[in-house]
C-alpha cells in the first residue's frame, strides 16, 4: 500500500512535481506531463482516459469464450500464445491494433514460426470476437500471412535407439517401447490404466483428438507391458506407468529423462516424439496401415510422420539414332 503525501497532495497519484515540471512516475519510469499544471492534468486524463491494456482483458474474455469448442491440446497452445500477445500488445487498445503492429509482431519473433503462427491464429479468432461485440470494425489480423513452418525429416536410426536406450532408465525403456510399438503420442501412453488392457489390445482415447482405437496384442507388446507391471513391485496403481504418487508420470519428467540419456548416447537432434515416427515409418515399410496405426484421419496427415522417404527412380527419355541424324544434318 502506498504511503500518503505529504507534500504536493493536490495532484493525482504518480503525479510529481520537480525540476519545474510535471511528471507522471509509475515503475521507476518518469513521464513528463507538461510544464503548468493545467497541461500537466490534462495529459494525464489523456494517459489514464486512453483505454491501455485493452487487449489483455479482450484476450481473456475472447478465449474463455473459445474454450470450450477446442481440443485440449489446441487450448494449451493458446494459453501459451496469449501470454505473448498480452505482453507484446500490452499498451493497446483492440481499436489501436493495425495490421503493421501484427506485421511487426510476425517479424519479431520469426525466430519461432510455430509459436508465430499460433499467435496470428489467436488473434484472428480474438479479432472475431471483438468484431461480434462490436469493440472494433475490422479484424486487423485478416490478411497477415502465416510463417512456413519447416516439416520435421529427422528419423532416429536403430542402432541410435538402442544407443540411447542403454542409457535409459527401466521406467523410460519401457515408455520408448510402447511408443514404438503402438504409434501413440507420449502423453497418451503415459496415462495408460490397467482398465484399458483388454482381452484383444490396449484400448487409447487420444487426448489431442479424443478418437478412440484398440492396438491389438503382439507377443512384442505383451512382454514391453508384463515389463511395465513390474517396474514397481507388488505395488499397483490405476495407470500402468506411475510415478511416486502413485500417478502416471509427469511428461516433462520423462522428457527430461529421454534428453538426459540421448546426451550420454552421443545422440542428437532427438526428441521423444520422434518415435512416433519410427513407428510410422517401420509401419509402412513392413505393409501395415501407418494411418489406421496412427489414428489419423486421412493418409495427408501421416505423411509428415513418413521420414524414410523412398527416392523415386526417373527413367529420362531414349532419343535412339534421331540424335545422330541431328548432327550429320547440322
Amino acid at each position: 500500500m502506498n504511503r500518503p503525501r505529504k507534500k504536493d497532495k493536490h495532484l493525482p497519484p504518480c503525479v510529481y512535481a520537480k525540476h519545474g515540471a510535471y511528471w507522471h512516475v509509475k515503475r521507476g519510469k518518469w513521464v513528463k506531463l507538461g510544464m503548468t499544471l493545467k497541461g500537466a492534468l490534462e495529459a494525464y486524463a489523456a494517459l489514464h482516459d486512453s483505454p491501455r491494456g485493452g487487449m489483455s482483458e479482450l484476450i481473456d474474455h475472447a478465449l474463455e469464450q473459445l474454450a470450450p469448442t477446442l481440443k485440449p491440446s489446441t487450448l494449451k497452445q493458446y494459453k501459451g500464445a496469449a501470454k505473448k500477445l498480452k505482453k507484446a500488445f500490452a499498451e493497446f487498445a483492440p481499436d489501436q491494433v493495425q495490421p503493421k503492429h501484427i506485421a511487426a509482431f510476425k517479424v519479431g519473433f520469426a525466430r519461432i514460426p510455430n509459436m508465430t503462427n499460433r499467435c496470428i491464429s489467436l488473434l484472428r479468432q480474438v479479432f472475431s470476437y471483438a468484431l461480434e461485440q462490436q469493440l472494433v470494425t475490422t479484424n486487423p489480423a485478416t490478411g497477415i500471412k502465416r510463417h512456413k513452418e519447416n516439416k520435421r525429416r529427422r528419423l532416429i536410426q536403430l542402432p541410435e535407439y538402442a544407443a540411447i536406450y542403454a542409457e535409459a532408465g527401466p521406467r523410460l525403456q519401457v515408455v520408448m517401447d510402447l511408443l514404438i510399438r503402438t504409434g501413440e503420442r507420449v502423453r497418451d501412453v503415459l496415462k495408460i490404466r490397467r482398465a484399458d488392457l483388454l482381452p484383444e489390445g490396449i484400448r487409447f482415447e487420444q487426448m489431442k483428438t479424443g478418437a478412440r482405437r484398440i492396438v491389438p496384442w503382439t507377443p512384442e507388446l505383451h512382454a514391453v507391458v508384463e515389463r511395465a507391471k513390474t517396474l514397481d513391485g507388488k505395488l499397483t496403481s490405476l495407470t500402468l506407468l506411475r510415478n511416486r504418487r502413485g500417478k502416471a508420470p509427469d511428461y516433462r519428467t520423462v522428457r527430461d529423462q529421454w534428453h538426459k540419456a540421448c546426451e550420454a548416447a552421443g545422440v542428437t537432434d532427438a526428441n521423444l516424439h520422434d518415435l512416433r515416427a519410427v513407428a510410422a515409418t517401420w509401419a509402412k515399410k513392413q505393409g501395415l496401415n501407418p494411418t489406421l496405426l496412427l489414428g489419423h484421419s486421412s493418409p495427408a496427415q501421416t505423411e509428415r510422420y513418413l521420414r524414410d522417404r523412398e527416392e523415386l527412380i526417373a527413367e529420362g527419355p531414349s532419343f535412339g539414332h534421331l540424335i545422330d541424324i541431328a548432327k550429320k544434318s547440322s
